[in-house]
Parts: C-alpha cells; structure tokens; sequence
C-alpha cells in the first residue's frame, strides 16, 4: 500500500512536461525567416494540430486559450482565416508528406456547426491528401455542443477518436465550476458517436475542483463505468488565478485540501484498475486491449501538446490562433491575440510569433525528460549511443538532485526506472533533468503543484 500522504511533501511547482524547453522559454529571439526554413526543410511524417477558440461561455476551471463569443460571424471570420493559414502554410511546406495524425482542439471545436466543420476539413483534405490508413484523427468535443449532423461529418471524414469533456457529475461542483452537464446528456452524446462507429473514446475528468470530497468523486466514477469510456485522463486541477482570472471566481476555501486530492488519486488508481484500467501516463488510463497501453508496455510511448500518443516521430504543425507547433529542433507559437494573428495573415505570413531554436543541451534534455515521462524509463546506454555523451558525468549534478527520490526509482548503469510509486511523482522526477528550473525561484508563480 503507497504511503499517498507522504507525497505532500513533494507538492512544488512544476512544469506538465507536454514540452522541453516548456512554453515559459518561448521567445522572440527564434525569428520568422529562421523557422521557415526550418519548415522548409523537414521530411518526416506531418501531425496536424488545428486551434478552434470559441466557447459560449466560460468553465471557471479552464486554463486553456479560449475566446468567449455567441456570435455567429466571429466563428466565420475566424474559420476563413485559418482557411487562409492553410494556403500560405501549403506554399511553404512539402503537403505531400504522410500526416499520420489531426487533432481539433479547443476551445469547443463542435461549437463550429456542421457545415463549418465541413469546410474545414475539405479544406485541409484538399491541402494535405496523403493521409495515412492508420492516422489517428481526433476531436475534443464537449458534449453540451454536439448534435446528429456534425457527428455524421466527423464520421465521414474519417474521425476516428473523440475525447469528451466531462469533469465531475456532482451538481454542486458543476454549478460552482459553472459548467452544468447532466449525466443523461453526456450519456446522449456518447452513443451519438459510438452508433456511428467511433471505437476509441476518452473522457477527461479533473480532481480538485471546489466543493469535491472522496464520496462525490467517487460517485463520478462509478457513472463513468456506466459510460464505458476506453480511456480516461484524470487531471490534477491547475489552480492558478494568477494566470487565468476565471479561476478567482472559486472561493479557495471550497477546494479540498491536498490529503483529499491524495484521496481522491489513491481511490481512482485502486477503483479504475479493478473496473479493467490501467495507469499508462501520468493522469491518463486505459484498457489493457488500448494500443497506448501496448505501448507503455514496449516503451514506444510517446507525449506531446495532444497528450500521451503512438505516433512520435513526425513534425507537429500547429494551425490557428495560439497554435503550437513542434520539430526535431524546436517549437513554434502562433499569436496569442486576434488582431495579431490576422494581421500577419493578412501579409501573406504565417502568424508566427515566438518560439525556440533547441541547442544540443535542449535537444538532450528532451530526450531524457520525454521518455521518463511518457514511459517511465530511461534507456542510458541508448542515449549515450545518441548523444556521444557519458551520461553520468554529464548529468552529475542533476543525478544528485534525483537522489530526494530515489525510494522511487532503480537506477543501473544501463536504465532508470520508475517503479509504480514513482509513477505519480514523475513531475518532480522529471524536474531533476530540468535545467531552466534551476533558474526560477520556488516564489516565482508560473507552474502548478505537482501533488
């Protein structure tokens, strides 16, 4: 039995890991001309991230990048221009590489109607025709914006995952989180896509948010099995009002304390692997029949900013306001701000504002923290071969800073390897390697806790 409160001490800020250098590094330095021709010149496999904003209303747990609006020519505008993104990006890049995976995030990318959907993806079929049989094409989709006619569309171009948006089923934490979604609807939408065809489907739920407690959550829980989801993502709740003002509605003192979150994490891990989940990432689940399970098992894991996939190895092109794309040698960031964004558009460029170029000690520390995060391992004999390095001596100073957890860990001349109560700690363990934490004090309020 894992000691779950002895984790508290750990709890410090700290970075998801979703990228290294993470997007607290981005910057203007790394400039326009130097990322086309790095566009210019890449030849692996493309994964296709599309950025749609808008939400009716705002989730008071939400720290993503959304633009609130119930106007319908805000939607229009906003999907001409990215139209227009594609047709710049197409005279840049090699469209006729294999795109092995497309993912539409949000935002609430079925708060776009049916036809608009289907305007999009006509489009990027048009610009990009060779999709690969087995590409993994994804939707995020709040179910309280889905109805027949655009799940028929996502259907027949090809969707073949659906990540829903759940959260909690506890009245109270919903009214509180302003986000009101009865189990009937959610259950609603889920066989609207599963009468369709859709095998795969994810669900997100989040502990931490106002007015939960072990009874309530676990309530949710048992719903879900109902559900039958194929995998589960159970987020840490991001509390940082500091960033995000939507999070100063919450009383702080209507969030459960971190023995309640331990709680909560201990009970889901227990629960989940009895109901036929199993841990495969740090917040993520699935059922041993799961490909990404297949994957943690042969160490073929891999993470980026869609979360946990078995499609690495392929240049991540982000479209779309805020959009994030990402290369063997660096990451690149859209406009944050809508004016920006267009304007650059407009110009006949890509809205590319910032980003990093990796040097080799970027490009080594990506490695190391990327497969500890994705498979809790660490091959050091490979990453010697890889990086003409003696690993030891390189990473001295940063193996005496892994030392504070080394009840989690085996560590041989040839691997590291987390053990199964290292797992929820592989954050702090991943920090270690981290060498821009080194440079940013514990006051410095930029990441949540880790525990």
């Amino acid at each position: 039995m894992r000691n779950y409160k002895a984790f508290i001490k750990y709890s410090k800020a700290g970075p998801r890991y979703t990228s290294y250098p993470t997007a607290v590094e981005f910057n203007t330095d790394f400039k326009y001309e130097e990322y086309l021709e790095i566009l210019k010149q890449q030849n692996r496999s493309l994964s296709l991230y599309f950025h749609l904003p808008f939400c009716r209303s705002a989730c008071y747990f939400c720290g993503c990048n959304v633009i609130y609006t119930a106007k319908e020519e805000s939607k229009e505008r906003y999907l001409n221009y990215i139209l227009k993104e594609l047709d710049i990006l197409s005279s840049i890049i090699n469209t006729k590489k294999e795109v092995v995976q497309m993912h539409f995030g949000g935002g609430t990318p079925t708060f776009f109607s049916a036809k608009q959907l289907e305007k999009l993806i006509l489009k990027i079929k048009t610009v990009f025709e060779n999709f690969a049989l087995d590409a993994e094409i994804s939707c995020e989709i709040d179910p309280r914006f889905l109805n027949e006619e655009q799940a028929d569309i996502l259907t027949k171009y090809g969707f073949n995952r659906i990540s829903f948006g759940v959260q909690d089923f506890d009245e109270r934490v919903q009214k509180e989180i302003h986000r009101i979604q009865p189990f009937d609807l959610t259950k609603n939408a889920l066989k609207l896509v599963r009468d369709r065809g859709i095998k795969s489907v994810n669900m997100d739920l989040i502990y931490g948010l106002p007015y939960q407690t072990l009874e309530s959550f676990t309530q949710t829980l048992e719903k879900i099995l109902i559900l039958n989801p194929d995998r589960l993502a159970i987020f840490n709740y991001a509390h940082v009002p500091w960033l995000k003002k939507n999070m100063r509605k919450f009383d702080e003192n209507t969030l459960p304390s971190p023995d309640i979150k331990l709680q909560i994490l201990e009970f889901c891990e227990k629960f989940l692997s009895q109901n036929g989940y199993k841990m495969i990432g740090m917040d993520h689940f699935a059922k041993e029949n799961d490909e990404l399970f297949k994957a943690l098992e042969n160490g073929t894991l891999h993470r980026n900013f869609q979360g946990y996939t078995t499609k690495g190895g392929a240049d991540l092109i982000g479209i779309g306001l805020t959009s994030i794309g990402e290369g063997k040698k660096h990451y690149a960031q859209n406009f944050k701000d809508m004016l920006s964004y267009e304007r650059a558009i407009d110009e006949g460029r890509l809205p590319f504002e910032r980003g990093v170029k990796l040097n080799f000690d970027d490009e080594l520390r990506k490695y190391v923290i990327m497969n500890l995060m994705a498979n809790f391992k660490l091959d050091i004999k490979k990453a010697e071969e890889e990086f003409k390095i003696n690993f030891k001596e390189y990473f001295k100073e940063d193996l005496k800073a892994l030392k504070e957890y080394e009840d989690f860990l085996n560590i041989s001349e040839n691997d590291i390897k987390v053990n199964e109560t290292g797992v929820l700690l592989i954050r702090n363990i991943a920090m270690c390697f981290d060498a821009y934490m080194k440079n940013i004090s514990e006051e410095k309020k930029v990441f949540s806790k880790t525990v």
